[in-house]
C-alpha cells in the first residue's frame, strides 16, 4: 500500500484514478511515498524518509526545491500540455482586453448605477474605450510550447499574422505549429516587429526579465503585451513606466503588483491561467497517472529533475536506481547484481542519471545493500509486484 500525500485541493477526477487496493491519500500524513500538489510551497517541508517522487499537477515547479530533491533521490514531475488550452483561451481573452479596453469601459458603466437614461448616457462615453481590432495585427509569441503552439493556431484562425521565437522548438511543437507562422530565431524580431507580445517560457534565470526596460525600449511604440505565464518573466517596475509613457499601450498579466495596479492601461487577473475546470482534471489525471507508473513499474516521465526513461518488463525482479552521472557506474551495478540480467535500461540528464535492471533472481537484502554502498548511488528501489 502506498500513502499518497495531498498539497492544495487536487481534483477527484484525478484521485478516482487511484487504485483504493494500492493507495491512499491524505493531507495528514506523516509517513508516504508520493505527495500531490499544485500551488503549495515546499521548501521549507521536512520530507517523509519514504518519499519518493512529487507530482505538480501544473507545469511550473518553482514552489519545489528541485535540487534537493534531486540530492534525496526524489523524482519532480510536472504535467506539461494538460492546461493548455485552459491558458490559450485566456490569451485568446487577453489579446481582446488589451485592445478594447473592455475592462475598464465595464467598470465606467457600472460607476454610472442610479443616472437617468443610463443607457443613452454610458453610450455617450463609449469614445473613450475604443480600441484596434486584432485581425491583421502582428502577435509575437516568446516560446512555443503546449501553449504557445496553441496560442499560435489560434491566432491564425483570427487573421493574426503571427511570429514565434523558441530557440528550443520540439519536432512534435514544430509538426503542430501552423505553416501561416513566421518562425524567426532572434527574440529582438519579435520586439521590433510585433504590435502584440505574449510570453510562454518557463520560470529560470535565463528567462527572468525577458520583458525588461532594455527590451521594451527595443519595442514598438504602443504595443499591447500579455504574460500569463510567470509574473516575474517581466520587470514590472519597467513595465509600469512604459505604461506611464504610452511605449506600452496595455498590459495584461494574471499576477498582481503594486507598480502594475496603479497603471489605468493595465489589466491584473487572479492567476486565472489555469483556473478552468477541465484543466484541473486534466492536470490531477496525469499527475496521478505519473506517480503511479513510477511507483508500480520504474516508469519515469515528465520528471524535471531526472531523465525519462520507461523499459518494457519482460519477466523478472525490477531494480531502480538513482545515481550519480559518472564513469563505471554500469559497470559497478552489473557487478553488484550477482544473477543473470533480463532486461536494462539507463538515461542520464545532468548530474544524475537513473538506471533500471530486471534480474532474473530475486536480490537479496545483501545485494540490494551492496548496489546502495556503490560511490555515487543515491536510491536504490525493489518493486517486485511485477514479477
Amino acid at each position: 500500500m502506498y500513502n499518497v500525500k495531498l498539497y492544495n485541493k487536487i481534483s477527484k477526477v484525478g484521485l478516482d484514478d487511484l487504485d483504493p487496493a494500492k493507495y491512499t491519500c491524505s493531507e495528514d500524513f506523516t509517513d508516504y511515498d508520493a505527495i500531490l500538489v499544485r500551488s503549495a510551497k515546499l521548501h521549507d517541508v521536512q520530507f517523509s524518509k519514504d518519499l519518493k517522487c512529487i507530482a505538480r499537477a501544473g507545469a511550473g515547479v518553482n514552489n519545489i526545491p528541485l535540487d534537493r530533491c534531486a540530492e534525496e533521490g526524489i523524482v519532480v514531475f510536472n504535467t506539461p500540455g494538460a492546461n493548455a488550452n485552459a491558458v490559450k483561451e485566456l490569451v485568446v481573452c487577453a489579446l481582446l482586453l488589451a485592445s478594447r479596453k473592455v475592462v475598464q469601459g465595464a467598470n465606467w458603466v457600472k460607476s454610472l448605477a442610479g443616472t437617468p437614461d443610463i443607457g443613452p448616457a454610458a453610450e455617450k462615453g463609449k469614445a473613450t474605450y475604443a480600441g484596434p481590432e486584432i485581425a491583421g495585427k502582428k502577435l509575437g509569441i516568446i516560446g512555443l510550447g503546449a501553449i504557445g503552439v496553441k496560442v499560435a493556431n489560434a491566432a491564425v484562425g483570427l487573421d493574426m499574422e503571427v511570429w514565434g521565437y523558441d530557440p528550443y522548438l520540439s519536432v512534435d511543437g514544430a509538426l503542430a505549429l501552423s505553416r501561416s507562422v513566421k518562425h524567426v530565431t532572434e527574440l529582438d524580431e519579435i520586439f521590433a516587429n510585433c504590435d502584440y507580445i505574449t510570453i510562454h517560457v518557463p520560470l529560470n534565470n535565463e528567462t527572468r526579465n525577458t520583458i525588461s526596460a532594455e527590451a521594451i525600449a527595443k519595442m514598438k511604440d504602443g504595443v499591447r503585451v500579455i504574460n500569463l505565464a510567470r509574473g516575474e518573466l517581466v520587470d514590472t517596475k519597467a513595465m509600469a513606466a512604459a505604461l506611464e509613457s504610452g511605449k506600452v499601450a496595455a498590459y495584461v498579466s494574471d499576477f498582481a503588483s503594486d507598480e502594475i495596479l496603479a497603471q489605468e492601461n493595465a489589466v491584473t487577473l487572479p492567476h486565472l491561467g489555469a483556473s478552468t475546470p477541465e484543466s484541473e482534471d486534466n492536470c490531477a489525471k496525469m499527475a496521478v497517472y505519473e506517480i503511479t507508473e513510477y511507483l508500480e513499474k520504474g516508469t519515469i516521465r515528465n520528471s524535471v529533475n531526472f531523465p525519462n526513461l520507461k523499459v518494457p518488463y519482460e519477466g523478472g525482479h525490477r531494480i531502480c536506481m538513482i545515481h550519480r552521472n559518472v564513469p563505471n557506474m554500469i559497470a559497478a551495478i552489473t557487478a553488484a547484481v550477482r544473477s543473470n540480467i533480463e532486461n536494462m535500461g539507463n538515461r542520464s540528464r545532468g548530474d544524475y542519471a537513473y538506471t533500471i535492471v530486471d534480474t532474473a533472481d530475486m536480490p537479496t537484502e545483501a545485494n540490494l545493500d551492496e548496489l546502495r554502498a556503490i560511490d555515487g548511488m543515491i536510491s536504490v528501489r525493489l518493486i517486485d509486484t511485477l514479477a
